[in-house]
């Protein structure tokens, strides 16, 4: 069985949203509320997933668009949007290649998802992508993992159990760590039981990209972007730390 890169396929969709379900927070739910309280106009979310944040912001009265890669994932967050009877803004497409005729007011990107680019060529013309879907004035904010948290590799085993008798298991193992083009690769082995009895397994390869603080300020800038803010753990305008769990850069279009 070959592994596929940052596939989110069937089961690494089931295992996502019943690790993240919709409106579950690390802090950045409020947080992205609280910097788009006064938005001016429409909201993009480059692979937005299940709707973990997209559908709060919804339900907040924002005027938000997503787009994701995986189908399986699109699908979780049509279900979860139907099930509150609200539209469903979501369409299938790529960090690389995603197109729009409007232009928004802000584009968020939470979580780390950016750092799912690991070329570092490719991850430049996405920020100059966004740059030319955002109005005057409009936002980027964007996440970041910090590097240590991803240079940090190792084995592990999560489960859940999503009725009496099944349980879903996650193993990740550290396959590379490549300093030079700061990119680690983990083997992520999916599996789905019944009563003990192995059902299906999935394998993916999952790779990440890590930034320095400098280095992201300096690819913002030359796609364009000015005023840059940079916060760490959801405090805006706070210089992040080491002990920062995320780091977050916000960013304008003049």
């Amino acid at each position: 069985m070959s592994a596929q890169n940052n596939r989110y396929g069937r089961l690494a969709s089931q295992v996502y949203h019943l690790d993240k379900p919709i409106g579950h927070s690390f802090g950045d739910v409020e947080f992205y509320l609280e910097r788009l309280k006064h938005c001016p106009g429409p909201v993009l979310e480059p692979a937005a997933g299940n709707g973990r944040i997209l559908i709060p912001l919804l339900q907040a009265g924002l005027d938000v668009h997503g787009f994701d890669a995986s189908a399986e994932m699109l699908a979780l967050c049509q279900s979860e949007c139907e099930q509150r009877g609200l539209a469903v803004p979501m369409t299938c497409q790529t960090f690389e290649q995603f197109q729009y005729e409007q232009a928004f007011a802000a584009i968020i990107i939470p979580a780390g998802s950016f750092q799912l680019i690991t070329d570092h060529e490719t991850a430049c013309a996405v920020l100059t992508r966004c740059f030319e879907h955002l109005q005057a004035q409009g936002r980027l904010i964007l996440d970041l993992d910090p590097a240590h948290a991803i240079q940090a590799g190792g084995h592990s085993v999560r489960t859940w159990q999503p009725t009496a008798t099944q349980q879903l298991t996650l193993t990740c193992d550290r396959l590379t760590t490549d300093h030079i083009n700061q990119v680690s690769v983990d083997l992520l082995r999916y599996e789905a039981w019944d009563q003990g009895v192995l059902q299906t397994t999935e394998l993916e390869s999952f790779s990440l990209r890590w930034w320095g603080v400098r280095e992201m300020q300096a690819a913002l800038r030359a796609a364009g972007f000015t005023d840059i803010t940079v916060s760490g753990g959801y405090a805006h305008g706070r210089w992040p730390t080491d002990a920062d769990a995320i780091i977050t850069f916000e960013a304008v279009k003049p």
